[in-house]
């Protein structure tokens, strides 16, 4: 998927297939690259990408990587053992310490509740120590003709719509609101459902109430 194919589709779509065109192809690529934006906000997990992290030396407190959203998951040290999720509150009654540890290899972490890029490691890291998580990572602004990286081209009729609902919304003498709220809400409704459907494929009982699973 291009952001080229993704405009010819949505040209079609607004009826803005003949030079002169409506919209040029640097707005259209405005509007792609926008939805591609909301995406990511709405649906982080179609944007995961698996990296690393530099680690600062010697503090609990660390970021994700410059491009990312938001935090998914932290696996382990790099060349080295698992690092374990835990709560902070859990960690602050059992080992008030944790803090003020020596620098040494993080064997937990804990989410920041209220900085998504933020995360607490502990024990502080030593020099060196890198570690292989997941995240969110925030889509670049592409070019017409090159290749979207996230998401999968499955996910084509969504941009499209999204791109389409853009480009309805401004205030000029071609624009029908009901169309573009159309197409808001087929943008909206098809990254919603989407996301239901994991319960199908992503756990044991497939969305059925796990009483009724042999």
């Amino acid at each position: 998927m291009t952001p080229n194919e993704v405009i010819t589709e949505a040209r079609r779509l607004i009826q803005d297939t003949k030079a002169p065109y409506r919209y040029s192809d640097a707005v259209m690529l405005g509007f792609v690259n926008q939805t591609l934006k909301r995406m990511v906000v709405l649906r982080p997990d179609l944007f995961a990408v698996i990296g690393t992290f530099p680690m600062s030396v010697g503090t609990v407190l660390q970021s994700c990587p410059a491009d990312s959203t938001r935090l998914i998951e932290i696996f382990q040290v790099q060349g080295g053992s698992a690092v374990t999720e835990v709560t902070r509150r859990v960690l602050d009654q059992t080992s008030p310490s944790w803090v003020s540890e020596a620098a040494g290899t993080p064997v937990n972490f804990m989410r920041h509740v209220r900085n998504p890029n933020r995360f607490f490691v502990s024990p502080p890291p030593a020099s060196g120590v890198v570690l292989v998580g997941e995240y969110a990572q925030t889509p670049p602004d592409y070019t017409i003709d090159q290749e979207i990286t996230y998401p999968t081209d499955a996910y084509f009729p969504v941009v499209v719509d999204g791109t389409v609902f853009l480009a309805e919304s401004i205030d000029n003498e071609h624009v029908n609101s009901n169309r573009a709220k159309l197409f808001q809400d087929a943008f909206v409704q098809a990254l919603g459902v989407g996301l239901q459907s994991r319960t199908v494929t992503d756990t044991e009982e497939s969305g059925l109430d796990p009483r009724q699973v042999i």
